[in-house]
């Protein structure tokens, strides 16, 4: 169970119409029997006791299940719209909403079934519901890495209050061939907090820069002229890919992305979606997951 008293952090953060939007939605995929995780700002409040406040309600859902929680939404009078493609649609009740979130903006964490084992229970709203696991909130916060956000103290603080529960092998299978970034975020955490470096298993530093040591000695199989510097921020590395012959990395195997998805997605940038006309539902500024 969570340890966290999720639901009146939630009370005191939203107006009651909103509070009751968010109860009725979460009441209503539960009767259904439709899984869903909740994240966000609720989750990492849950690992961390960190509480701040939001502006909407983050689900991670399955995408094969998008259709029937849509009708479900409908049915219920809300206006749904499947904001971008690739990874995120929205649930409006009024000016409110809620964030459907079945990948990440740069295509590179699908949610599937792995997503839905180690959960935490909580009461959200008086509603029972399982928070999105850890490891998965580590592996989805890693790669924000945006001019104006970066998720990097969202990284340290989960791994600092909860180190010795981490999955550490599949977190680390979790990142893959991204295991430079999973790197990067622990050489960090050693920076955050000296006196806590012992707390990240030994093995794991050992094993990543064995890793990094051993694609030192050798060359780059294939083509290397990629920029996955997309795959952390949307805005900072298109000069690379539009001026500088970068192949996307969004565009390679590492993500699901389609050329329709990026181009998209680069168009609401808030830079550059000041002179284009919104989709409806869409914000300027979505969510950077």
């Amino acid at each position: 169970m969570c340890s966290t008293r999720l639901a009146p952090s939630l009370e005191e953060e939203v107006d009651p119409d909103t509070a009751a939007f968010y109860r009725r939605a979460l009441q209503v995929l539960v009767d259904a029997k439709i899984p869903f995780l909740v994240g966000g700002a609720f989750a990492h409040a849950c690992y961390t006791g960190i509480r701040r406040s939001t502006k909407d309600l983050d689900l991670f859902i399955r995408r094969e299940d998008y259709d029937r929680i849509a009708a479900l939404a409908q049915a219920e009078g809300w206006r749904v719209d499947m904001t971008y493609p690739h990874w995120l649609a929205k649930v409006y009740h009024g000016e409110d909403f809620i964030d459907l979130i079945f990948n990440s903006g740069n295509g590179l964490t699908p949610v599937d079934e792995r997503w839905f084992h180690g959960n935490l229970h909580a009461d959200v709203l008086g509603v029972p519901v399982l928070v999105a696991n850890l490891e998965d909130s580590l592996l989805s916060k890693a790669f924000i890495m945006e001019r104006e956000r970066y998720d990097g103290a969202d990284i340290a603080h989960l791994i600092q209050a909860n180190a010795e529960t981490i999955d550490w092998p599949g977190l680390v299978d979790r990142f893959n061939g991204n295991w430079r970034v999973l790197l990067a975020h622990l050489t960090l955490f050693g920076f955050i907090y000296p006196g806590e470096r012992h707390r990240i298993p030994s093995w794991v530093i050992h094993k990543l820069l064995a890793r990094l040591a051993a694609e030192t000695r050798q060359p780059l199989p294939g083509d290397p002229h990629v920029c996955a510097g997309t795959l952390l921020s949307r805005e900072q590395y298109l000069h690379d890919v539009e001026q500088l012959g970068y192949v996307d990395g969004r565009l390679t195997d590492l993500s699901t992305m389609t050329e329709e998805d990026v181009e998209h997605w680069t168009a609401s940038i808030p830079a550059r979606a000041v002179d284009a006309p919104a989709s409806d539902g869409a914000q300027a500024n979505p969510p950077a997951h």
